[in-house]
């Protein structure tokens, strides 16, 4: 979509949003003969609440509006694309609008979709439908305004302003100080197993605009729709919707609290989970009476398989491990190779494309995995990823010159002098050895690949 054409449809849209609330502003309705702001107070299910009006407000919705085209994602299971909703909206949103304000607002139910897990198994996702996206992230804007404050300093998931490099240097920081042992807490299927009564307590501990309680628990029992069925939810918030991070976060403040109130150094990313102790005994300890708060308090589950009391080197916290004095970041063997695993499925032989498309492939990969794990202190092992990168498109070139004569000829053509290009295309040797051949590494070089827009994952590593 052209700047021109979407600068046109935030414009059409936002009249779109402002058509309700206008009335509002001037002080009359849409028939211009009663103030709309008293008919709301008279028949409105809050009374003088105005928060589900903060959510409606015409600048919140074109912010969110923003979010969730920024955010891009398919479709719910109305099928409804980001721009078939744009042009629904236009058409129906006062319709909406009246249903939210009134507390009447029903949603539809998510779209379920697996996605794997790096360590085996598969994540559930519910996908809710463009509308109920764009009214969620308007109720997450007004809610998280009002709630984080009130987090804990030690959680930083999903918090604006926090971020998992700062939970990972926080840690670094407890092991520095001393203490060198890790209890790993892992919450079995979190999101599935959220309460659905003791979250609504909680929401409603700071929450008195019923209409808003009663959408956020339509939210929830809104269901899910898996071949062509849908499956009545009464646990759990879905992953994939924006409130689910918030509401998450607001489950897991009682265990913050309870962490803080017991004098423990912790950090928690969502719900990863790694406090900081100073003995292996310190450690079981903890780990014991944690567990039967979770099961207790919470209802939930720890999964004892994934949960552990060890050294900082012996556990990953968020893809990253840490020396047990606390000296150095590194990234964690784990996310080492998902990397390589992914990189060879994009250079793979199979896939038949030149060059310059593989690295159109490659490149998005690259930048993004370069901007999470460049935290990292070990540039090295970044350097020896983009020299083992290349050797991968080197042989990927050789390959796809196939016979000796055409190998001669490229090499050649990129600067190889005669006897040693002969050598080289004559050589009967596999292509991933050839792949580190003189012959090959000079016709190639580092800038060759540079020039054609390869990016580097060791462009910049902190100190």
């Amino acid at each position: 979509m052209s700047g021109q054409r979407q600068k046109t449809q935030y414009t059409q849209l936002r009249l779109a949003f402002a058509e309700e609330s206008r009335g509002e502003t001037l002080g009359i309705n849409s028939q211009g003969t009663e103030p709309l702001t008293a008919k709301r107070n008279s028949e409105s299910p809050a009374g003088k609440e105005r928060l589900m009006e903060e959510v409606c407000d015409r600048k919140n919705l074109e912010i969110a509006w923003r979010h969730v085209r920024k955010n891009k994602g398919g479709p719910g299971v109305d099928g409804m694309t980001i721009d078939g909703t744009w042009d629904y909206l236009k058409e129906h949103w006062s319709t909406i609008r009246e249903q939210l304000l009134e507390g009447t607002y029903s949603p539809q139910p998510v779209k379920r979709v697996t996605i794997p897990k790096p360590d085996g198994g598969v994540r559930k996702l519910g996908v809710p439908c463009v509308i109920d996206r764009l009214i969620q992230q308007a109720l997450l804007q007004v809610l998280q305004e009002q709630w984080d404050p009130t987090f804990s300093e030690h959680s930083y998931g999903f918090r604006p302003g926090r971020s998992a490099h700062q939970a990972v240097a926080q840690a670094q920081r407890y092991i520095a100080e001393g203490y060198k042992y890790v209890v790993d807490i892992d919450l079995e299927k979190f999101f599935d197993r959220v309460n659905h009564d003791r979250l609504m307590a909680r929401v409603a501990a700071r929450v008195s605009d019923k209409r808003v309680l009663k959408l956020i628990r339509a939210f929830l029992n809104a269901g899910v729709m898996e071949d062509g069925l849908v499956c009545p939810i009464d646990e759990g918030t879905p992953q994939g919707g924006p409130l689910s991070p918030l509401l998450s976060n607001l489950v897991l403040d009682e265990f913050d609290k309870e962490l803080t109130r017991r004098g423990h150094r912790f950090c928690r990313y969502a719900d990863d989970c790694n406090i900081y102790v100073r003995s292996h005994r310190a450690g079981e300890r903890v780990m014991a009476s944690i567990g039967r708060f979770l099961t207790t308090r919470l209802r939930l589950k720890v999964n004892e398989s994934k949960s552990a009391v060890a050294r900082p080197e012996e556990r990953k916290f968020l893809g990253f491990s840490i020396a047990n004095d606390g000296s150095e970041r590194r990234i964690a063997p784990k996310a080492l190779d998902r990397f390589k695993t992914r990189i060879r499925e994009l250079t793979c032989r199979t896939r038949g494309v030149g060059l310059p498309e593989l690295i159109g492939n490659l490149a998005p990969y690259l930048r993004g995995w370069r901007g999470y794990f460049s935290f990292c202190q070990t540039p090295t092992v970044l350097s020896n990823l983009d020299a083992w990168i290349r050797r991968r498109l080197r042989m990927h070139l050789w390959r796809q010159w196939k016979s000796g004569p055409n190998r001669f000829k490229e090499l050649r053509r990129l600067g190889v002098p005669r006897f040693n290009a002969a050598v080289a295309a004559g050589s009967p040797t596999g292509v991933w050895r050839m792949s580190g051949h003189p012959a090959i590494q000079q016709a190639l070089r580092n800038h060759y690949f540079d020039s054609i827009g390869l990016p580097r994952v060791a462009v910049s590593c902190n100190a």
